[in-house]
């Protein structure tokens, strides 16, 4: 069974951004490609930043395969994406909902109990270095990430996660390319 879900709003909470900074990953940032790898918390750490991610640049339209079945492209309207069963989906950068005059980054799901795949977009810099997921049992995720040519205000990301178990969440962050937290979705449901 397939669990689509809606987009959310960046959301700026001083202590979950705090805690969040606080528990940056000590690993480098994740190579090119659909991202499944995952780490255990590691103790919290302040002195030492990842590096950041590499931001693959494509073409206006070009499908990327994200793994698992999903195609992710981008165009000057926004982020698409297709599921395994060709179902697309569309999140605008330009009507309005998103708010590119500050650091953002939205999020979107969906799954099976085999796994699920998160998208979503960053925003509102050109200084994005990373984004991270980290689920309720202090498991990481970086993101894959891509941007239209000339670097733009905005890009997309994406990774696979293992279905979730028990009750808790997902947050997500976006950090630049020094390792500074940018903007974060605190922990919910996915």
């Amino acid at each position: 069974m397939k669990k689509h879900l809606p987009a959310t709003a960046a959301v700026a909470v001083a202590a979950v951004a705090a805690s969040l900074a606080l528990a940056a990953p000590s690993a480098a940032g994740a190579a090119p490609g659909p991202s499944t790898a995952t780490t255990a918390a590691a103790p919290a750490r302040t002195a030492t930043a990842p590096a950041p991610a590499r931001i693959r640049t494509v073409r206006p339209g070009e499908r990327v395969d994200a793994g698992r079945g999903y195609t992710v492209w981008l165009t000057k309207e926004g982020k698409h994406w297709a599921d395994p069963d060709g179902f697309e989906n569309f999140r605008s950068v330009v009507d309005g909902n998103v708010d590119r005059s500050e650091p953002g980054v939205s999020h979107q799901s969906e799954g099976t109990a085999e796994g699920v795949f998160h998208s979503g977009l960053f925003y509102g810099t050109t200084r994005a270095g990373r984004v991270e997921l980290t689920d309720s049992g202090g498991r990481r995720t970086v993101a894959t990430l891509l941007a239209l040519p000339g670097r733009p205000d905005w890009g997309v990301w994406y990774a696979h996660t293992p279905a979730p178990t028990g009750k808790g969440g997902l947050a997500v962050a976006l950090y630049d390319r020094r390792g500074a937290l940018l903007a974060d979705l605190p922990a919910g449901p996915f």
